[in-house]
């Protein structure tokens, strides 16, 4: 059973450095303009993040089953 190692592209780089930007960002508003808590923000950051893991992690595979 070989395994593909397939190069991580250009795109995909610059869309997680994009995640990340927009979740520190979302973050930042909670917590600076929202004033809901240092750790409510933390946690509502996290949460977004993980749900958007999990997005990612559906269409990759969606994707890779249907080559």
């Amino acid at each position: 059973m070989a395994v593909d190692h397939d190069e991580v592209s250009t795109t995909t780089i610059v869309a997680y450095a994009v995640a990340a930007t927009v979740l520190f960002g979302w973050f930042l508003f909670g917590w600076l303009v929202l004033r809901q808590g240092f750790v409510a923000s933390v946690g509502e950051a996290a949460g977004a993040g993980s749900a958007l893991l999990v997005a990612v992690t559906v269409i990759g595979s969606y994707r890779r089953n249907r080559r």
